[in-house]
Order: C-alpha cells, then structure tokens, then sequence
C-alpha cells in the first residue's frame, strides 16, 4: 500500500546516514561474484516491492499524460530486471515501454539484446528531451546530497515527463530486516551491499530536503512495500 506524504510528515529512525561504499558498485569481485549479486538484486526487487514500486510509479506518469507509450532510459541499471519486468507489467495493460539501459560498469549490463549504454549517470550521453522518463531503482542511496542533485538535474535534462527514483527507507527496523535476510542471499557482495545499502539510505525528509531547489514542476514522495520510497520529479514543462 502506498501513501502520499505531506509537508509536515517527519520521520524519527534513530539511525544516523553513514555513508559506506558498496562492494558491487566498485566492481569489487570476480565474474562469477558480480553475476550472483546481480542475481539477488533481481530476488529482492521481485520479492521484497521493488518492481511493484517501479511499475506504479510509471502507471502514475502514463496515466497523468494519458499515454499509452513510454520511453524510459534506466540509470544504475545493473543486469536491468527491473525495468524490464516492468515492461511486462505495464504490456499487460496496453502500455508500451521501451527501455533503454545504462550503467557506468559495462559488464553489468545484460547482452540480451536490449539497448544498453556505459556511462556516468552524472553526465549523460543523450540530448535534451531524449526520453519520457528517467528511472533508478537502489541507486540514489549512492551518492551524498550535492551528488544526488547533480544526477537528478541531469535526469530532468534528458526527460520529458518526470524523474523516478524507487530507492529505500533508511530505518533501524529496516536495517534488522537486511540483516535477518542475509541467508536468502547467495553473494558475499550482497551480504556486505545489503546491510550498507539501509545505512546509505535517505529518510523521506532527507530527501526532500535534499531535493528542495531542484528546477521542477512539482515532487511527489509515496511510500511502499518493506520500506521502499517512490519519488516523481516532474518535469517543468516551462
């Protein structure tokens, strides 16, 4: 079930962001390591609301422009799963979405025929307008405030609609979940990604806060399934 969030929402976690770096987003690990901790992303996106955020956040955009189309360049993509789950999702209700992937590691890009791109989602290869919409799922956490907006301001740069961000809740409860589904993960990237992933999280104030002064039309923050935050960044038509 989601939720809009007002203004005056606050949030108490009791747990201060620390920032500590992921081991997969270094690339820190073999072949075989990387492509099993890709493989449990793709278990925790389907299992635990990921995709489902995704996949209501784009049925929001379609449906506020009432179209049936969408282009869609995902950001952080990884292997892509989301998206392209979603993409069946969303065919199953007479919406077309056609998916672009980027990623600044090549290798973690899947070769199945989807069109992929390498590069720093900070300074993106594409022109103005090039897509509806920008997607990133678990990829926020990754960078501090100042970073974050510099990859938010580039997304609305290359969108034409809205910026999606479907990204976790950082919370002391939350971070005993991660920690109590280790065992469910194959990778030892993922046991150490995981655990740090909750603690790389922005609460919703936080990213409010930290989106405040950003050049849009208007920012909605909903919540979702086992602390999952979707944020729309609608574009300024102006």
């Amino acid at each position: 079930m989601s939720g809009e969030l007002g203004l005056a929402s606050r949030s108490r976690t009791g747990m201060k962001r620390k920032f500590i770096p992921e081991l997969l987003d270094a690339d820190l690990g073999t072949p075989a390591e990387v492509a099993s901790s890709l493989l449990d992303l793709r278990r925790i996106n389907h299992w635990f609301g990921g995709t489902r955020t995704t996949t209501a956040l784009l049925r929001q955009i379609a449906a506020q422009g009432a179209c049936r189309k969408l282009s869609l360049l995902e950001v952080g993509a990884g292997a892509g799963d989301l998206p392209l789950r979603a993409q069946r999702s969303l065919a199953a209700d007479g919406i077309e979405l056609k998916v672009t992937l980027l990623d600044r590691i090549w290798s973690h890009l899947p070769g199945n025929g989807v069109t992929s791109v390498s590069a720093d989602a900070r300074q993106l290869p594409f022109r103005d307008g090039a897509f509806d919409v920008l997607s990133c799922s678990l990829f926020a956490h990754h960078f501090q405030p100042d970073g974050l907006r510099v990859v938010v301001g580039e997304g609305l740069r290359v969108c034409r609609r809205a910026l999606l961000i479907n990204d976790l809740i950082r919370s002391r409860l939350h971070l005993g979940l991660a920690y109590a589904g280790l065992p469910l993960l194959r990778s030892h990237i993922s046991w150490h990604d995981a655990p740090a992933s909750v603690r790389n999280a922005y609460t919703i104030e936080e990213m409010r806060q930290t989106l405040q002064g950003v050049p849009a039309q208007r920012i909605t923050i909903s919540t979702h399934y086992l602390y999952r935050m979707g944020v729309l960044v609608w574009k300024n038509s102006s």
